[in-house]
């Protein structure tokens, strides 16, 4: 039997027919990426802009985040049940048209302004990357020749962070910078007339983003996408019983192990503007400090390629453990310090975030064989702890911005203890073999 690749919601196989060109398709599918990073991190600059315009705590300026990734939790299921209805190239279009309705939404909700509409319009749109998410993984796994497969899938990840890091400059410009708030120095109270008009600066950005959503959806549509293998679904359900995934250490502390990472890196990202405005760190303003949001994901995507290289000659774990030190490092610099060192060692940390969730979820489903895509399919739900953030929101708000990253910095030991020991192997089932 071929081997299976999986992204948590059917089990797929690679089937590479001669004389099909996959480059165009693989061209395609790697904008999709772009797009959903691209969408995710505009919510950096937006989240700044959204505590200006409805004067929001820390508490409820988080909460818009923790919606959005309730989504990941909501709509993953739904999603893996929408693709064996309809299939995954419907579902691709789906997904980008759902977030164009979204996109859409956030117009109207700038329009009256409502923050309750905000909130309903960013699920909506995490929904529509959710489905994109389940679908498009697998996709890109089986576009092409099984062996050259991890090569795609980087090569998909590294156009996942540019699209992350120039999303910040696209907020920045279109959000931070046309907006009195955005321009405006920390401590300056807008009057109810700027904030009403602040709101509208949201509008044609998302326009932006509705239109070339619904383009790459057509051209999806009507895109001769290479059929997917379906083989070997039956042999894989048979060879699933008896077995279980929690008589796997990796797996079990894999799960809380993407759930408090992602903590820290929303936390990180969201209170970033924020925290570098202010007069004892920087003194920025929004929309400044939204630019310097580029060098924190520019970081991750550094990182990544970077990891990626290492990995080829040391053990993941070990590489793990030491970039979740660094993290460690920085975050505490952060918390004690002043000035440019505090802002530059919150972007530094971006450069050992880097590794970390793809490397946590292949240590969390190695040795799982037959069971991968089951425990695959709880990682990614598992992404839905990036709706904790709010916790950092309400420390902020309790104790001060600055000491809410001691979070943050608890969050990276945990990620050190699954990469010394968390992440061992134990009770490796069998790999599925053909009949």
């Amino acid at each position: 039997m071929p081997p299976v690749v999986s992204s948590g919601d059917a089990p797929v196989v690679h089937e590479h027919t001669a004389g099909v060109r996959y480059g165009p398709a693989l061209t395609l599918l790697a904008s999709l990426f772009f797009m959903w990073g691209f969408i995710t991190v505009i919510n950096n600059t937006l989240l700044p802009h959204l505590r200006s315009v409805f004067e929001l705590s820390y508490t409820q300026t988080t909460l818009i985040e923790s919606v959005w990734f309730i989504a990941y939790f909501v709509a993953s299921i739904p999603s893996a049940k929408l693709i064996e209805r309809i299939g995954y190239q419907k579902s691709l279009v789906t997904g980008l048209l759902v977030m164009a309705v979204g996109a859409l939404g956030m117009m109207l909700a700038a329009s009256i302004p409502s923050y309750g509409v905000t909130l309903v319009m960013l699920f909506v749109i995490a929904s529509g990357i959710t489905l994109l998410q389940v679908a498009a993984n697998p996709y890109v796994a089986v576009v092409g020749k099984p062996e050259t497969a991890s090569s795609r899938l980087n090569l998909v990840q590294a156009l996942n962070s540019a699209g992350t890091m120039l999303a910040p400059l696209f907020g920045a410009y279109l959000i931070l910078g046309r907006s009195k708030g955005g321009t405006a120095t920390a401590g300056t109270v807008l009057t109810e007339a700027e904030r009403m008009a602040d709101a509208q600066s949201v509008i044609l950005p998302y326009a932006l983003v509705a239109a070339v959503l619904v383009v790459l959806a057509i051209v999806i549509a009507k895109f001769p996408l290479p059929a997917m293998g379906s083989a070997g679904s039956r042999l894989a359900k048979e060879q699933r019983k008896g077995l279980s995934l929690w008589n796997h250490r990796n797996l079990v502390l894999g799960i809380p192990a993407i759930f408090i990472y992602l903590i820290a890196e929303i936390g990180v990202a969201n209170l970033f503007v924020n925290f570098v405005s202010q007069p004892d760190i920087a003194n920025l303003t929004h929309e400044q400090a939204g630019k310097y949001l580029t060098f924190l994901w520019g970081g991750m995507m550094v990182g990544r390629f970077v990891g990626s290289a290492v990995m080829q000659r040391f053990d993941a774990g070990k590489v793990l453990a030491l970039f979740s030190v660094g993290a460690f490092v920085v975050m505490m610099i952060t918390v004690v310090s002043t000035g440019p060192v505090a802002m530059w060692s919150l972007i530094l940390v971006g450069l050992f975030h880097s590794i970390m969730f793809p490397t946590i979820f292949t240590l969390g489903i190695k040795g799982l064989g037959p069971l991968t895509e089951e425990g695959s399919g709880l990682l990614v739900m598992a992404i839905a702890g990036g709706a904790l953030v709010v916790v950092q929101g309400w420390i902020a708000d309790n104790y001060g911005l600055q000491t809410s990253f001691l979070l943050t910095a608890a969050c990276e030991l945990y990620v050190l203890f699954y990469a010394l020991w968390g992440s061992k192997v134990t009770n490796a089932a069998p790999e599925p073999v053909a009949e």
